[in-house]
C-alpha cells in the first residue's frame, strides 16, 4: 500500500512540476524528456533484471546448499545464548525461540525465502503468549527491530546488481555493508534493551563489545592507509570471506550427505525464477523514478540539499545516495530502483553508486516488515516499534556515509 502511494506520487509530482515549467518558463522539452525517460527506464529495468539471472542463480544455488547442509541450525546454536537474554519474556523451550532463531539466521545468510515464513511463524507463536492480543509485546518489538535493522552477512542482491551495472569489483562494498549493518543492529538492540529494562549482562555486552572492538580496530587500521591500499585490502578480505562461506556451505552439505550438486541446481532454479519475477516491479519503480528525475524534481531536491550542506562547509557527495536511504524504510523494491538509478546516473563505481549500494544492504524495509508481521497476527498497537526501528535505520545511514568515505574517499 505504501509503495502504491509512492509510485502514484512520483508520477503526479513529475507531471505538476513539468506543467509549471511549461506554463511559467516555456519549457516544452520537459514533457518530451519525461516520455522518453519512460522508454529508457523500462529498457534499463528489463536489462538489469535479465542480467541478474546468472549471478542470482549462482548465489541462490550456493545458499540452498547451505540451507540443506544445516548452516541455519549451526548459526542458531551459536547465537542462542545471546538471544535467550534478549527475549527474557519467552518461556524456556517455547517454540517461538526456535522460529526467531531460524528467521534471524536465515536473514543473516540472505535466505529471504526461508526467513519470511519462519518470521511469520514466530509472530504467531509470540502472539500465543502475548497477554494483550491487540498490543505488541516486548519480544515482538525486539524481534521486529532486529529484522528492521537488516543484519546480514552476505548482501547477495547488492553485489548481484553491482555486477550487472558494470562494477569493476562487485564485492568491494561487502565489508562497508557489514560494518554499517552491525552498527545499525547494535544501536537498535541496545536501545530496546534499555527501554525494556533488559539487564545488559556479560553475554550481551561481551558480544556487541567484542564485535564493536573488532570493527573499530578494522576502521582504525584502514584509516591509516592510503585510499588505494584500503580498497585493495578490503577487496581481498571480502573475497576471502565470501569464498570461505562457500566452502563452509559445501562442507555442511557433504557432512549431512546432501547431494550438493542437486541442491545447487534447485536453488539456482529459484534464483532464475526470482530474477524473472522482479522484472515488472523493477520496471514500474524505475519508470516512476525516471519521470521524477526527468521532470527535474529529484535534481531540484538533491541540489537544494547539496547547497545547504556545502553552505555549512561540508562535502556534499553523499547527498546523491540519499534517495536510496529515504526509500529503504518504505519499500525494498523502491530502494532497489533508487540504487539502480544512482548507479545508472553516476556509475556503479562512483561514490554515489557505492554509497547507494551500502545503504541498500545495511537495513531492511521497516514499514513493510511492521505492516506484514503485525498484520499477520492482528496487532493494532505497535507501541514504540517504529521509532526504535527508525533509530536503527538512522544509525545505519550515518555509519554508511562514514564507511563510504573511509573506503572510497
Amino acid at each position: 500500500m505504501v509503495l502504491n502511494y509512492i509510485w502514484i506520487g512520483f508520477i503526479f509530482i513529475a507531471f505538476l512540476v513539468a506543467l509549471v515549467q511549461l506554463v511559467f518558463f516555456g519549457n516544452g522539452q520537459v514533457f518530451v524528456d519525461i516520455v522518453n525517460s519512460t522508454f529508457s527506464s523500462a529498457k534499463t529495468g528489463f536489462e538489469v533484471s535479465l542480467g541478474l539471472t546468472g549471478v542470482l542463480a549462482l548465489w541462490m544455488g550456493i545458499m540452498k546448499i547451505g540451507e540443506s547442509g544445516g548452516i541455519i541450525q549451526f548459526f542458531s546454536r551459536m547465537v542462542n545464548p545471546l538471544f535467550r537474554r534478549l527475549f527474557p519474556d519467552i518461556p524456556k523451550d517455547h517454540p517461538a525461540s526456535g522460529s526467531i532463531l531460524l528467521n534471524l539466521s536465515a536473514n543473516i545468510l540472505g535466505l529471504d525465502n526461508a526467513a519470511t515464513p519462519a518470521g511469520l511463524k514466530a509472530m504467531r507463536e509470540l502472539q500465543e503468549i502475548n497477554p494483550d492480543k491487540e498490543k505488541a509485546s516486548n519480544p515482538m518489538i525486539m524481534f521486529l527491530v532486529l529484522n528492521a535493522s537488516g543484519l546480514t552477512l552476505i548482501p547477495v542482491s547488492v553485489m548481484t546488481i553491482r555486477a550487472q551495472m558494470g562494477a569493476s569489483n562487485p564485492a568491494d562494498v561487502f565489508i562497508p555493508i557489514m560494518i554499517a549493518t552491525f552498527f545499525s543492529t547494535m544501536i537498535g538492540v541496545l536501545a530496546v534493551c534499555i527501554k525494556q529494562k533488559i539487564k545488559l549482562d556479560a553475554v550481551i555486552l561481551g558480544t556487541f563489545g567484542s564485535m564493536a572492538l573488532l570493527i573499530a580496530g578494522m576502521v582504525w587500521e584502514f584509516s591509516r592507509m592510503e585510499q588505494s591500499q584500503v580498497q585493495k585490502i578490503s577487496s581481498v578480505v571480502a573475497s576471502v570471506i565470501l569464498f570461505s562461506v562457500i566452502l563452509l556451505f559445501l562442507f555442511g552439505g557433504i557432512r549431512k550427505k546432501v547431494n550438493v550438486y542437486d541442491a545447487f541446481i534447485e536453488g539456482a532454479k529459484d534464483g532464475f525464477t526470482t530474477a524473472i519475477r522482479i522484472i515488472p516491479y523493477l520496471i514500474a519503480i524505475l519508470v516512476a523514478v525516471g519521470m521524477f528525475r526527468a521532470s527535474g524534481t529529484l535534481d531540484f531536491l538533491v541540489e537544494g540539499l547539496k547547497s545547504g550542506v556545502t553552505f555549512l562547509g561540508f562535502d556534499a557527495r553523499w547527498v546523491d545516495g540519499m534517495p536510496t536511504a529515504l526509500m529503504k524504510p518504505l519499500s525494498g523494491s523502491g530502494a532497489r530502483g533508487m540504487m539502480v538509478d544512482a548507479m545508472n546516473t553516476f556509475g556503479a563505481d562512483s561514490f554515489a553508486g557505492r554509497l547507494a549500494g551500502i545503504l541498500q544492504g545495511a537495513t531492511d524495509t521497516t514499514f513493510f516488515i511492521v505492516a506484514v508481521y503485525f498484520g499477520a497476527v492482528n496487532i493494532k498497537n505497535g507501541r514504540y516499534t517504529i521509532p526504535y526501528a527508525l533509530l536503527a535505520d538512522l544509525a545505519s545511514i550515518i555509519c554508511a556515509i562514514f564507511v563510504c568515505y573511509l573506503f572510497f574517499g
